[in-house]
This record gives C-alpha cells, sequence and structure tokens, in this order.
C-alpha cells in the first residue's frame, strides 16, 4: 500500500503505470506527492474503485496492473 508521503522505486513505478493511462504528467521522482494522489484517486474515481481515495491499495494496484504494461 503506497500513499502521500510515502517514496522508492515502487512509487516511480505507480508514476509510470498512470502516465501509460494518462493521468499523470509529473516527473518519475519516486516522491508520493499530491499530483501522485489526484491522479490514484482520478483513477479510482474513474473505475469505481471503492478503496481509501488517493491511497494505492490491493484493488486499486491490481486493476491498474491489468490494464497497463511493465515500467
Amino acid at each position: 500500500m503506497l500513499r502521500r508521503g510515502d517514496a522508492g522505486p515502487e512509487v516511480v513505478e505507480l508514476q509510470q503505470r498512470l502516465r501509460q493511462v494518462w493521468l499523470y504528467q509529473g516527473d518519475l521522482n519516486g516522491r508520493y506527492g499530491h499530483r501522485v494522489e489526484e491522479a490514484v484517486r482520478h483513477y479510482q474515481w474513474s473505475r469505481g474503485i471503492n478503496e481509501e481515495l488517493g491511497v494505492y491499495g490491493p484493488l486499486t494496484r491490481s486493476r491498474l496492473e491489468s490494464e497497463t504494461g511493465g515500467p
């Protein structure tokens, strides 16, 4: 599970996947900041995912990974 304030290679992968679905155009800096949180929130809302909005949890991850290729 990833959320605002987290950092590292898993966040870079998330940023790359969000970029593939045109929801994130920021830097691939590995920081889960406001822009990443908003992109995750928009993704969840648009797919009807009922997890904590803005948090990259297991359901959101599974769905996003099924829609995108690896980094």
